[in-house]
């Protein structure tokens, strides 16, 4: 193969063609993944009482907290039976879970069972969530052999739109979903669909992955070739699952960058559930200000798709381009941002617009990071024999960072909203702080390729 003088390998236009035709519906499941996951906190604020607040966390919790240990088993699944296979179980296993969750609803809603919903929907959405976890795993597997180290910045990229992408199916699909249901039966919507589309959509897109996605480019009629990662100069060597956890948890970058996405899981979802719901209790309580309140809340997703995508290019482009290919400057340079911006949430709270911004702000900083972290880096560090370990480490931690928030968070709002920004400015100093530590980490494989 050939490389250009900065290193990037030279790949045919065909080749390039088919990468597309690999990554890009594998990447559309992984974004319906996120609609089939946060369309919870859409449910819970179209049932108000009957999922309170602290419900909601309790829920949401059980699954995150789910979702971080099923990387013990998931990751070395993945790694050792291949990215597309794992991307199958999770589309399958979280459509049946959805609808399964959209049948406890309807029979609540519609029958009046007898069910604790904060136990039901506790359970069935930590099985939803061990699905789920399969997701992130395949996507960084299957694409750690398409993409060299010289290009993955861009993937971090691409990896953040998908991310936001997910978000707005989330947020703004899942919204469109109850407010059809309020519109055309206002005494009795049909809240149920938030749970039942999700699940038919994951199903096309499980039976579209099985005929196009392929592990690796030999699968696909091309070359397999050394992507330059730190499992360069092993490609012949035999799958060994004693090594691959050996050289994750050995892995002095692999444990921080685990470290700076668990307070990325802090950051991220203290901001992306609680925002809307916070602006719908405003509605209630500052009547004259609904219509500003409203916008955010019904644009939402479309406003994290945006805010994540342009976090998730400039991210990859200024790794690639500044920092050449390392990640944690990039990292932490968007750490610092969302530190400043924290703070002066504290005092923007009861303004709607400029809470907006700031929000929208932290949005881009942080999808940014986690994009260039667990869908870059982990392939980086890990390399391609180990990417689905090192992925289900790192996103495992984001969402053990998920789980802390949402419990303490969902008690937190409950007391006072005042105290939720002051919560989340000491995860935005570790981050950066965690990032210094590593800010001049590259990978390095058995033998070096240009």
């Amino acid at each position: 193969m050939e490389f250009t003088t900065t290193g990037k390998p030279i790949h045919s236009p065909e080749y390039k063609k088919r990468r597309i035709l690999n990554w890009l519906p594998l990447g559309l499941t992984y974004a319906f993944l996120y609609m089939a996951r946060y369309n919870l906190t859409v449910s819970k604020n179209a049932l108000g009482d009957l999922m309170t607040k602290e419900a909601f966390g309790i829920i949401f919790a059980a699954g995150t907290i789910t979702y971080a240990f099923s990387f013990l088993i998931n990751g070395p699944i993945t790694d050792k039976f291949g990215g597309k296979k794992a991307i199958l179980a999770s589309a399958a296993g979280s459509a049946f879970m959805n609808f399964i969750m959209g049948i406890i609803l309807y029979g609540i809603l519609a029958y009046g069972w007898n069910l604790n919903l904060t136990i039901a929907f506790s359970v069935l959405y930590s099985v939803n969530m061990y699905f789920q976890s399969f997701g992130a795993v395949a996507i960084v597997k299957v694409n750690s052999a398409w993409f060299h180290v010289r290009e993955r910045g861009v993937f971090g990229g691409i990896f953040g739109i998908l991310i936001s992408l997910g978000l707005y199916f989330a947020f703004d699909w899942c919204q469109a979903i109850v407010n059809f249901t309020e519109k055309i039966s206002p005494d009795n919507p049909q809240y149920w669909f938030v749970f039942f589309i999700p699940a038919f959509i994951l199903i096309v897109w499980f039976i579209i992955d099985l005929i196009l996605l392929k592990d690796q480019p030999s699968q696909a009629g091309f070359v397999d070739f050394n992507t330059g990662d730190a499992s360069s100069g092993e490609e012949e060597t035999k799958f060994k699952l004693s090594d691959i956890l050996k050289r994750i948890f050995t892995n002095k970058v692999i444990i921080i960058v685990g470290l700076i996405e668990f307070c990325t899981g802090v950051l991220r979802n203290g901001v992306m559930h609680w925002f809307p719901i916070y602006s719908k209790e405003q509605i209630k309580l500052v009547p004259e200000l609904a219509g500003v309140w409203n916008f955010w809340l019904n644009n939402w997703g479309i406003i994290l798709a945006l805010a994540g995508a342009g976090g998730g290019m400039l991210a990859g482009w200024m790794s690639d381009k500044f920092f050449g290919s390392r990640r944690a400057p990039v990292a932490g340079i968007l750490y610092s941002s969302i530190f400043i911006v924290t703070i002066i949430m504290i005092f923007s709270l009861n303004s709607p617009v400029v809470l907006g911004v700031l929000v929208a702000l932290i949005s881009i900083s942080v999808i940014g990071t986690h994009g260039m972290l667990s869908g870059t880096a982990t392939m980086d560090f890990g390399g391609r024999k180990a990417a689905g370990t090192a992925v289900g480490l790192i996103d495992g931690l984001v969402y053990l960072g998920t789980g802390v928030q949402s419990l303490s968070l969902g008690y937190i709002t409950s007391t006072n909203w005042a105290y939720w920004p002051v919560f989340l400015i000491p995860f935005a100093a570790l981050g950066i702080f965690f990032t210094i530590t590593i800010w001049n980490a590259f990978p390095k494989g058995k033998k070096t390729v240009h």
